[in-house]
Order: C-alpha cells, then structure tokens, then sequence
C-alpha cells in the first residue's frame, strides 16, 4: 500500500470542491439510498476525484457510526480531499438546503395546517410514506441479506424491537458483536466484497491504495474533541443559564437530541422510531400522525431525512414557548436541534477517519458492519409498521401478553382514503419504479382530491 507523501496540499481545488458540493446538496432527495447514489455518481463516476472502493469504505466507517451516515460519508470525501476545511464545507453545504426548506415547510404547517389545502395534500403524503419505507426495506434487505445467518439477524432485531420494545442502539450494537463472531467462525458469511474498478477507467485523484497524509495522535484528538465538544454543548449550557437552571423545552429537546446523535445507528429511518417514541410517548411535542407528516415533509426536502427531527422541535417549541413569542421559539429550537444532532457528525468523522484509512483491510470491521446492516433491515421494517398503524388506521389499542405489549390497529378505525393512497404509492413505487419524489408528487396530489370527494 502506498502512502502520500509531500506537504498538505488540496486534492482539488476548495473552492472548485464548494461548488461541487453545493451541486450535490441540491440533489439529495430520495433518502440516504438516493443520496449517496447522487455522490457516487458526481465524485466516483463524473468527476473520478476518488475510487469506487476508498468511497465504499468510507461508507462502510459511516453506517457503523450513529447519525445520518450520507452526511458523514459527505464530511469523509471531502476531508479526504481538502483536509479539515473541505470536511465542515461539504457537512454544512450538504444539510444547509434541507435546513433552510424544512424550516419554511414547519411554518407552513403550523400556520396553515387546518386548512383544506395543506390537509388534503398531508392526507396523500403521509400513506405515500409507507410505501417509501417498505421499499427502504426491500433495497437494503436484497443488497445486505445475501445468507440465512443474516436474515436471521434481521428477523431478530424486528421481532425484539416490534414484541419486547428493546433500545434500538442495544440492537444494533449487539448485531455488530454477532457480526464479528459469525465472522471469526465463518468469515465467508460476513466478508464484504466491494466491487472492483472497470477496465480502462480514469484513475481517481484520491487512489484505493494510498494512505492518507493525516497521521493520527494523542494531541490531534484532544485538541479536536476539546473544541467540538465545546461548541456542541454551548447552546445547551446558554439555554439552561437563561433558564436559571430550570428545565424548558429548548434544554429537554437539546439534551434528547444531542443524546440521540450519539446513540442512534443505522439511518435515518431506524432513528425515527426512537425519536417517535420520546417526542410523541414521553414529551408529547405532537402526536404520531403529525410525527408521520413531519417525515412526508422530510421526503420533499433536499438532504438527511433525520432533518424530520426539525420539524418536531418547531412543533414542539411552539406548543411550549415558555416567555417567549411562539414563532420565535420555534425557530430557535429547531435551529439548536439541527446544531446539536449534526456536530457530533464532524467529530467522528475528524476523530476516526485516520484510523479508519488504516483500517481498510479488515476482516474484524467489515464483519460487524454486515451484521449491523443486517439488523437496520428488521429496525426499519419495524418502523414500516409503526407508520402503517398510526397512518392508515384512526385508532390503536395495546394488546399485552406477560412481557410483550403490542400496539394494534382497531381494523373499524381504518382510513379509506390512506389506504387508497397507500395502494396507489405501493404501484407506483414498486410496479412502475417511479422516484421518491414523483410519487409523493402524485400521491400529494391524489390526497387533495379524496379530501374533497371525502
């Protein structure tokens, strides 16, 4: 393996990199699975700033670590090719448009959510949301379960979030420990073999088998760890000293959402159904059908789909806005929220991306990482479920039985129009093969005209 060698330098350009990313920013719709499709396509394919297998390692790093892996994938490349300041310019470019749009679609909502317009169109989103996450299922469980350990793997993790409620995180993790030991055991199971670069193609800027000029040390990452843990929990800290130590919503939702950011793994569709959970169960910011509506926002928007988590500290804020203007307490949380889920993003990635690069061939890692992928498939057909309750039935009753509480539909309290909508966004998604962004489009549109008929 080689090693770059000479001083620091710029792989490209920054500036000619900004402009990249902002290029790529805008076209980040479709989840984490379009998302990184739009990056592998603009730096992989177009541009060959970087190989196809340092691109799918950095991915592999990134689905171990909590937090919207395609932002950290982002944070990666470009670290990789402009150093520390093509990190921050690519993580902030890639969720600014997202940010901006999300905090525009939360207004609109609380202003106008009653009326005949937004709900109509809400009632054709939310169903079409459903039929998303199915197919989120469908993708990730093709590519991830390629053996009858992993599909094992994955019905587990689904049967102990979905009968015993068990942390996600706990989950997660303990799939990466069977992971590991499948593959001590049967390293044929659990290898990961990213495919090989095509015949005569350009080579990239950034080669596969050289090693990165950042050597990792001691100093390095207490200096890194100091200043970001600094920055991170210095919004929380102001808030709570305005507060004179007193709990308010912008301490609860920066805390809960900070400690999120830490513990939450594989995507965004596996976070939401703990942040469902605490926001609607434990805080009541709003209830399960708008947590639904807030991700059929999120759908439409450019960037992480956990951006939903802004919309629920808008709502959540303006519900409770203790001294302040509601308007303005609701821009305020949902702008700390934003800071605290996506700061600690940057640090793992400033953090691990030396040792990381050091790592790229091994067995250890890319077994627990298959094990972990392997969980995210049940995490989020679990999810899948949830929505499908609290989307196309009115009612839920709890059905207990010794340990095991379920959440069920009362089957007379079902939603004509969600159920219409819901076929409809399944053809469109599965038998057609239409985009995210077409079919919520067309199932928007289809919800507008059953609220009338309805």
């Amino acid at each position: 393996m080689g090693t770059v060698n000479g001083p620091v330098r710029d792989v490209v350009p920054l500036r000619e990199a900004a402009r990249a990313w902002f290029l790529i920013s805008l076209q980040t719709f479709g989840g984490p699975a379009g998302q990184i499709a739009v990056m592998q396509r603009e730096l992989v394919d177009e541009r060959r700033w970087i190989g196809e297998r340092r691109f799918l390692h950095a991915l592999s790093f990134c689905m171990l670590l909590p937090g919207p892996e395609a932002q950290q994938l982002a944070i990666y490349t470009g670290w990789l090719l402009n150093g520390w300041a093509g990190g921050l310019v690519a993580g902030v470019l890639f969720v600014l448009p997202g940010v901006v749009a999300m905090l525009a679609l939360s207004w609109v909502y609380v202003a106008h959510g009653e009326t005949a317009l937004v709900t109509g169109l809400l009632l054709g989103l939310a169903p079409a949301v459903v039929a998303i996450v199915v197919q989120a299922v469908v993708r990730i469980g093709r590519r991830a379960l390629h053996h009858r350990a992993l599909v094992w793997i994955s019905v587990v993790a689904f049967l102990l979030l979905a009968l015993l409620g068990l942390p996600f995180p706990v989950v997660v993790l303990g799939a990466g420990v069977v992971g590991w030991l499948v593959g001590r055991w049967r390293p044929d199971v659990m290898v990961h073999r990213p495919p090989e670069e095509a015949d005569g193609a350009e080579p990239p800027l950034v080669p596969d088998d050289a090693l990165h000029r950042v050597r990792p040390s001691a100093r390095r990452n207490l200096t890194i760890l100091g200043l970001g843990l600094l920055l991170w929990v210095t919004p929380v800290a102001a808030a709570w000293a305005l507060a004179s130590g007193s709990r308010t919503v912008f301490t609860d939702q920066g805390v809960f959402f900070g400690g999120m950011a830490l513990v939450t793994f594989g995507g965004a569709y596996a976070v939401l159904s703990y942040v469902a959970q605490a926001a609607v169960g434990t805080f009541g910011w709003l209830s399960a059908g708008e947590m639904v509506r807030g991700l059929a926002l999120a759908e439409t928007t450019p960037g992480p789909l956990i951006m939903v988590v802004q919309f629920v500290a808008f709502l959540g804020a303006y519900r409770n806005p203790g001294d302040l203007n509601p308007w303005v307490a609701a821009v305020l949380a949902s702008l700390l929220t934003v800071w605290v889920t996506f700061v600690p993003c940057f640090l793992f990635i400033f953090l691990g991306a030396p040792y990381v690069e050091r790592l790229r061939d091994s067995a250890a890692l890319s077994a627990a990482l298959t094990g972990v992928t392997a969980a995210v498939v049940g995490v989020i057909a679990n999810l899948a479920l949830y929505f499908a309750v609290h989307t196309l039935f009115s009612e839920t009753s709890t059905a207990s039985a010794g340990p095991v509480a379920l959440v069920v539909p009362v089957w007379s309290a079902y939603s004509w129009p969600a159920l219409v909508v819901a076929a409809v966004a399944m053809a469109l998604v599965f038998r057609l093969r239409w985009s995210v962004l077409r079919t919520l489009g067309v199932c928007a549109l289809l919800g507008l005209g059953l609220s009338y008929v309805g």
